[in-house]
Formats: C-alpha cells, structure tokens, sequence
C-alpha cells in the first residue's frame, strides 16, 4: 500500500514573495478556489501580519473555501500568532505555521539571540499557537545550515509544546538530495516523539534542486511536501507542486508513495497562476511547458506516431491538456463554446460565459480559426481586472521608418469619453504617452513583455506590463491579435489596479497585483 504525501500549497504566500509579484485579495481567492479543485491537502494563504492586504486576503480564503487545511504563517511571536488566529477565524480547518531561525548564522547576525533564548520562543510560540488551533505547524528556519544536534532540540520542544507538524526548510536551497536525505532520517532516528507527528519539508531552488531534494525526503520518509505552482517564489524559487506531483504519479514503481492532487487541474492552475502573477512559464518548463509534450525531431515524430510511450512517460491528459485542439470558428454556438470552457477547467458565471463569448465571437471574425489557446487568453485577459476607471473606445496609430509615431485613444473616464492624441519614440511610447494624458497619471514602467498566445500570422499577441507607483507594483495584461492595442489594454488594466489599490488602501498600502 503506497504511503500518502500530504501536499501544502504556499503559492499565496511564499510564491507570493517572488520579486514583483503581489496579488490582491480577488486574484488570492481565485487562486485558492482553484487549488482547492486541484485537491492540495493544505493552502498557506499568506502572511497575516505582513500587510492590511494580507490579512484581508487570509480571511476570505478562510471564510470561502472548504476542503484543504487552510494555513497562516506568524513569526515565533505573540502578536504575530494573534493576528494569524484572527485572520484564520472562519476557518473550518485552521493552521497557524510559526517559525523561528535556527542555523548560528540567522542567530547571530539576524535574531542576535542565543540558542537558549530561541528554544523558549519556540516553545513560547507553539504553545500560543496551540492555544487557539489544534493543527500548529512549527518550521526551523534554515534548518539545513543548523547545528543538527541544536535542530533535534530544537523539534523536540515544538513536539513538547504541542506542535503537530515539524517542518524542515532547505531555506537558502543550500544542500544537495543525498545530505537531505541523511539529515531527514537523522531527524527521524532521534527526535523523540516524532513519530507522534507530520514530518515536513520546504525547498527551494537556488541551487536547481528543489524538487531533487523534495523527492529526496520523501524516500526518507517525510510526510509532507511544501510547494508551489510552477515552482515560484523567493529569489529562484520552490519546488513546483506540477513536478512532485508527476514524479511521484509517473513513477510510483520506485517511490510507493502517491498524493491526492487531482492532476487533470495542473495544467489549469499553472495557467491561472502565470496569468495573475504575470510571471510567464518558460517555453522548456517541465509538465507545464508549452514544449512539454512537443516532439521536432523526425525521430521522435516517428517513435511517438508509432508508440506513445517510446517518448511520452506520461500523457497530456493527465495533466489536463487536451492532446487534439478543438478548433472552434464564427459559426460555432454559445453551447459549443460553454462546453468547450469546461472541458478546459474554466468555471465561469453566465455573465462571465456570455462576455468571453462575445470576446470569441469577435475574435472569430478575425481568425479563420480559434484554437483552445485562444480561448484560454480570451478568458484569462479578463481575470483580475479591477474596478474599471478606465476602458478602452478607440485607438489610431500611425507609424513608419520615416514618420514620427502618433496615437489617437479614447477611452472611457468614469463612464464618460475622453480623447487624446500623442507622439512618441515608437507606436508604444506614442500610445501610452496618450493614455497618461487622459489619466493624468505618470507612472514608472518597469517591465514590458509581448509573446504570440498561438502560432501563424494572425496569433493573438499577449502582452504584460510592470509599473511602479510609490513603492508598489502593479502588473496589467492584454490579448489581442494587433500588439498595440494588446499593449493599451495591458496599460489600462494595470493603472485600473494601481488606482482601485489606491482606493481601498486609504488604510495602509494594499497588496497590488
């Protein structure tokens, strides 16, 4: 019988923490509804002492999905654990996640404490913890740079005080999978009263082991993995749930040990994930990657037509990526298309369904075909927006080798139409030099990106923006088969998020997105 690995989830909160990235609470309740239909047995929801924003985004997470555990993190410290029980309140089924460092290097130069003074913080910490919640999660910080005899006592107060997950972070993905492995089994040999409760891991990637050290501690016998979708997170990141996940699935003859993640899911989350983030998945990117399940080579080609297996160790389906594309056209009916939505993992309110289809409809009009990757970037341009300030009407570009750039927009201000007009260093420049003039905004772009959604001439161009406003960055999106009005919409939809997050943080500063 294989052993089942527990799969926590920390997309929304150490995924969260990637550079750039800052979700708002609508974009964290969509992710987490989607984790929930992926069946992660724990969601880490953030960090509730962080920000107004993230306290917020906890809370709605606690009060509106059922089904995982629904975790928050709080430093080993009592206002911390307060806040996160609050936040958890409406929880059905809460874990407070505390932590402490424990390497001489975090004690000295960061904590400037003595490992003596550490041990009553953790014991300190769970306790108050255990106070409010039955699940505490303890986490050593560093675990894999620390003294292992001050870790095994370390764990075995957290066990004392009533912890009933031991977590062991490779915090700065420093160690490789054979000392992992050493030092998990050491833990497991030695901690007394360990057996008594979840034995956990948390990797990251800085060194591209990740996953290799995760898979590594699961051979040694942790109970629990922590991860996120498409491996984001912190400098280079987690270890990606899609990867775990698949290793364990693919090769269960060698691991005996299974998750209850639903697979067909993965495919979808990573996509909904890359799309609020704004973070996009690299083409090569196992199990999630646009080439994953793409063969060039004629040998390849050949071998696959004839035998799946001879180069696919898994199918596309698994993941849920469908293996033949649907194609739909203008003549294709609502039905077709709501179905067509489903079969791809999208769950959308009538309302939602009928302005995607419009948006198709459109499309269709343009494109002799629509494929499923079109219809993914029609329904995922819509995700996130915010309150609308601000839509576009109309825009006129007029460009050349020899002619100075000009951009005519209009948009809607607040219901009512505003034009502009101005020139720039290219068509870009021009557009969105005439869209601050209708704002009145002046704003920083950090970061533009384009990509082609789809192949051939009439691919719908996808293109993310980054801007800055007082500390906060704010990532906008748009899809469209002409790049410019793809690059206008993904400018308005990131100054409609700087300006909603404006709105409601007369509070504090809101998490952006």
């Amino acid at each position: 019988m294989p052993r089942v690995i527990q799969v926590f989830d920390t997309t929304l909160r150490d995924g969260e923490q990637s550079p750039g990235v800052s979700l708002n609470v609508k974009e964290k309740l969509e992710i987490a509804r989607q984790l929930s239909r992926l069946n992660v047995d724990v969601i880490e929801a953030g960090f509730p002492v962080a920000s107004p924003g993230d306290f917020e985004a906890v809370t709605a997470v606690a009060k509106e999905v059922t089904g995982p555990v629904i975790a928050a993190l709080a430093r080993a410290v009592k206002g911390d654990i307060d806040r996160a029980w609050e936040a958890l309140r409406p929880a059905r089924r809460p874990r407070i996640h505390t932590f402490i460092a424990t390497s001489d290097i975090h004690m000295k130069y960061k904590l400037r404490k003595e490992p003596a003074q550490v041990l009553e913080m953790v014991a300190a910490a769970v306790r108050h913890a255990k106070s409010y919640v039955p699940d505490v999660e303890f986490s050593a910080e560093d675990a894999t740079r620390s003294n292992r005899e001050f870790l095994r006592v370390v764990f075995e107060t957290a066990i004392e005080a009533g912890a009933t997950v031991l977590n062991v972070p490779d915090t700065v993905g420093y160690t490789t999978p054979r000392e992992f492995a050493e030092l998990i089994r050491y833990l497991k040999e030695n901690v007394r009263g360990i057996d008594g409760v979840t034995l956990s891991v948390h990797c990251h990637n800085d060194l591209g082991l990740a996953v290799a050290n995760s898979l590594a501690a699961i051979e040694s016998g942790v109970g629990q993995v922590e991860c996120t979708i498409n491996g984001i997170g912190e400098r280079a990141g987690n270890a990606a749930l899609e990867e775990i996940v698949m290793a364990l699935a693919t090769r269960r003859d060698y691991f005996d040990a299974i998750t209850g993640v639903v697979t067909e899911q993965i495919y979808r989350t990573s996509r909904m994930v890359s799309t609020l983030t704004g973070m996009a998945v690299q083409t090569n990117k196992a199990i999630v990657g646009d080439n994953a399940f793409a063969h060039e080579a004629g040998i390849h080609q050949d071998g696959v037509l004839k035998e799946r297996t001879t180069y696919e160790i898994m199918t596309p389906e698994s993941i849920g990526l469908a293996k033949s594309r649907l194609v739909l056209g203008k003549h294709s009916g609502r039905h077709a298309f709501k179905e067509r939505l489903k079969e791809l993992g999208y769950v959308l309110s009538d309302e939602e369904v009928n302005r995607a289809f419009e948006e198709f409809i459109a499309l269709a009009d343009k494109k002799k075909d629509v494929s499923d990757r079109d219809i993914e970037a029609i329904v995922e341009g819509r995700h996130g927006k915010a309150a609308e300030r601000f839509s576009l009407e109309y825009l006129n570009v007029v460009s050349g080798n020899k002619t100075v750039p000009t951009a005519t927009v209009r948009l809607y201000k607040d219901g009512e139409l505003v034009e502009e007009a101005a020139c720039g260093d290219g068509p870009v420049d021009a557009t969105y030099k005439a869209i601050d003039r209708i704002t009145g905004e002046r704003t920083d772009l950090e970061e533009y990106s384009i990509r082609a959604v789809t192949g051939g001439k009439d691919a719908l161009g996808e293109v993310t923006v980054r801007i800055r406003d007082n500390g906060n960055i704010f990532t906008g999106r748009g899809v469209s088969t002409d790049i410019i009005e793809a690059s206008a919409l993904a400018y308005i939809n990131a100054i409609n998020k700087m300006l909603f997050s404006r709105d409601v943080a007369g509070k504090g500063p809101a998490n952006s997105s």
